[in-house]
């Protein structure tokens, strides 16, 4: 029973595959999901990410699935990682400014207010818009947060 082969040339695939795998988000919306695919197109581990964080892998697992949040101290790694600002800040206000040189910086409302010689919640009304610093404290930000990057363009690791 002798029968022809097909040419392996007339075999064709049309299976329809994510480029890095099933988890790759093609319009990714939330951090996490910058996170997974970033991590994949590098093809790392999270494991491999959870060290360079110096976090738990248990930790990216979260991030990734959103299940929480990654602490502003870490927000420079991001942004480093990722290669832009996945956290969208206002900057044409003060209160905004403000918010981004902490995100850029990984500082706390505590640290940031121990920085300018006022309390956490200050800096966090400030933020807000809810109130506005004096003028010799006003001064002091200005100096403290002129060069936060206009682009938000960040180096990769």
């Amino acid at each position: 029973m002798d029968r022809d082969a097909l040419p392996i040339s007339e075999l064709h695939a049309t299976v329809k595959r994510q480029p890095y795998g099933d988890k790759y988000v093609n319009d990714p919306k939330t951090l996490g999901e910058h996170l997974r695919n970033r991590r994949m197109k590098m093809h790392l581990f999270q494991k491999d990410l959870a060290e360079l964080f110096n976090v738990s892998e248990d930790c990216v697992t979260y991030w990734e699935n959103g299940r929480s949040k990654p602490q502003v101290q870490f927000y420079p790694k991001i942004m480093s990682f990722l290669g832009f600002n996945p956290f969208f800040v206002d900057i044409s206000t003060l209160g905004g400014r403000i918010r981004q040189y902490r995100y850029e910086h990984g500082l706390s409302h505590k640290t940031l207010g121990n920085l300018l010689d006022v309390d956490a919640s200050t800096v966090g009304s400030w933020e807000k818009e809810e109130s506005k610093p004096d003028f010799e404290t006003k001064k002091r930000i200005e100096k403290l947060i002129s060069n936060i990057k206009k682009l938000g363009l960040y180096a990769i690791f």
